[in-house]
This record gives structure tokens, C-alpha cells and sequence, in this order.
């Protein structure tokens, strides 16, 4: 039992230390990665944000990066609230989503689309804002307060 449980933590602790926060990756540019995979993306470094989806990892110089935008999509929760209170229609699902535009090695334009989570939001957005020099775009006056 002990075994099991020192193998559990050090799991954990293991995930913990990968630097960088969780994403989805959603689409873009970015060929051989499937539409809402798992990934990380690292603000850490101070000349490259680093991204990783499985097999595949993107180091993207922050000088290259050329436009930052923040959008959210707001429902409502039809399904909890069905099956489990009709109080839930009153509150709204906020995800958050990033869209980057750089260019790539040979000069062409590429983008990446992620969603992030509500507790990583701001940290991502204040990192790419410092690391890049660049403002961010919002999609709609929703983003924009949510960010407040």
C-alpha cells in the first residue's frame, strides 16, 4: 500500500514540476496536431514561449510573434442544469481562448488557437503583453471585461 501511494505522489509531484501552464490546442496553423489536444505552454523563457502537444514541440522566438488576441465564449449550463439544478441556468461557462500570429522560419504567417483555464488567463495574457511588446486584441467587449 505504501508503494502505491509513494508512486501516486511522486507521479503528481512530477506533473506539478512541468513548467508552464495546461492549454488546448484548437486549431491553426500548426500541422499533425489534432483539434482539442492536451498541451502546455511555457511564458517562462525570456526569449522563446515554448509549446508542446504531445510528439510535438514549438519554440516560437517572442520577436516573431506579431499579433496577440483574447476572446471568451459564454454559455449557459443546459446540461447541469437538467441534471442537476435549474438554479444552474443562471450562472454562464466562461472559456477562454488565445489566438497567436507569428512567423515562422521561412516568413510565412502561422497561428495557434488555445484555450486556457480561467486560473491561467490573466498570467498568460500579462506574460505575452511583457515578452512581446505587443497589445492585446480583444474579440468582443465580454473579453475585455472579463479581463478586468
Amino acid at each position: 500500500m505504501f508503494r502505491i501511494c509513494l508512486l501516486v505522489f511522486c507521479g503528481v509531484a512530477l506533473t506539478a514540476a512541468e513548467p508552464g501552464v495546461r492549454a488546448q490546442f484548437m486549431g491553426g496553423t500548426l500541422a499533425g496536431v489534432s483539434a482539442k489536444a492536451s498541451a502546455r505552454l511555457d511564458l517562462t523563457d525570456g526569449e522563446a514561449l515554448a509549446f508542446r502537444c504531445g510528439q510535438t514541440e514549438l519554440r516560437i522566438p517572442f520577436r516573431k510573434i506579431d499579433t496577440l488576441e483574447y476572446g471568451q465564449n459564454v454559455s449557459r449550463r443546459y446540461a447541469a442544469a437538467v441534471l442537476i439544478s435549474p438554479v444552474l441556468l443562471l450562472s454562464k461557462a466562461r472559456k477562454h481562448f488565445v489566438t497567436i500570429g507569428y512567423l515562422d522560419g521561412d516568413g510565412r504567417q502561422q497561428a495557434l488557437v488555445l484555450r486556457v483555464e480561467k486560473g491561467d488567463i490573466r498570467w498568460v495574457l500579462a506574460s505575452l503583453e511583457a515578452r512581446t511588446g505587443r497589445r492585446i486584441d480583444y474579440q468582443d467587449d465580454e473579453a475585455r471585461k472579463g479581463r478586468k
